[in-house]
């Protein structure tokens, strides 16, 4: 059963810029779904429809059954949302801000359970706000999301300032939700997070999602590499006419193939019936970075056509509507 339905959904600003442009997509119950996508690719602004916090122009969402935004009433108790920046009175200790959020929340767990399950009970507990460092202050955030116990999670950007070591235990948390039944849907710019993470995920461009699935499925779509340098004296007309077309310089060669482990051994076969030696062999299959950064730099149609809605779009060519949300 799916957790959150999305159909066709569009998020338009002021002066007809779209920020989010027919997206659909679904996250089963218990999921890990990432969104990903470079600043102003539209993550948040989908997030913030799936949160309630604003009606979609177009389109259709479903958060547990309901309209999260007309129906509030039924999606917000059984739902916790983790914003980019929290926002708390900066004066009040972690405990006081935790008690504030405790008292407007439905079956509200303990207080120091809360604190214990993202690492700041203890001495942390009695810290100001104001005095937490940028990943304290981001754990902080995440016990208020889970105070609630909630059944939906909502995480934009969760580990964002956090060391190494409280990004690894963050991990853990989430894992533990999932395997206690949450579902979870968390945006980030940590590609490794959501390869750590992501049981699916889809990369958005420009307002759209451009590919969908698991990480093998999506590095899948991108071709698999093979390096290696050629002995001097040999060119690359000695190679096996089954490769497919290389990339050379010098002595070095690359092989980009949708085909790895058959072209490998090809290559392979080869140089032990050649008697060469192939040095710096180098084989693997596409990285979830490159896929990301080749659908970055992707044009998109619409918006090379003039006037199209990325058209006044680039280095000082934003308006201000745009510029308000360079952090969808």
């Amino acid at each position: 059963m799916d957790a959150i339905e999305v159909e066709g959904l569009k998020r338009r600003y002021s002066k007809g810029f779209e920020a989010v442009r027919g997206v659909s997509f679904s996250v089963r119950e218990g999921e890990i779904f990432a969104l990903l996508g470079t600043n102003g690719a539209g993550k948040t602004s989908t997030v913030e429809l799936l949160e309630g916090l604003a009606k979609p122009s177009e389109g259709k969402v479903r958060v547990l059954g309901f309209d999260p935004y007309s129906e509030r009433r039924a999606v917000r108790p059984r739902t916790g949302v983790m914003l980019q920046e929290g926002g708390f009175p900066s004066e009040l200790t972690v405990t006081e801000t935790v008690r504030m959020w405790a008292g407007c929340t439905s079956d509200a767990r303990p207080i120091e359970d809360a604190l214990a399950q993202v690492g700041l009970s203890g001495r942390r507990a009695d810290v100001r706000v104001k005095q937490l460092s940028g990943g304290e202050r981001r754990r902080l955030d995440l016990a208020m999301a889970l105070i609630g116990r909630p059944e939906v999670l909502f995480l934009d950007e969760p580990t964002t300032g956090m060391d190494p070591e409280g990004r690894r235990d963050t991990w853990e948390l989430v894992r533990e939700l999932r395997t206690a039944g949450t579902t979870v849907l968390l945006t980030t710019h940590y590609l490794e997070e959501a390869e750590a993470l992501a049981d699916r995920l889809a990369i958005m461009r420009a307002g759209r999602i451009v590919t969908t699935g698991t990480h093998e499925q999506v590095v899948a779509e991108r071709p698999s590499r093979i390096r290696f340098s050629l002995p001097d004296g040999l060119t690359m007309a000695a190679l096996p006419p089954t490769l497919s077309p290389a990339e050379v310089s010098g002595n070095r060669v690359e092989i980009r193939t949708p085909s790895l482990q058959s072209e490998l051994t090809d290559l392979l076969m080869w140089a032990r019936q050649s008697g060469v030696e192939l040095q710096n062999l180098h084989a693997r299959t596409a990285t979830l970075e490159e896929v990301f950064l080749e659908i970055a730099q992707e044009p998109d149609e619409d918006d090379a056509a003039p006037g199209g809605p990325g058209s006044q779009a680039g280095d000082g060519g934003a308006t201000p509507e745009q510029k308000e949300v360079e952090r969808v």
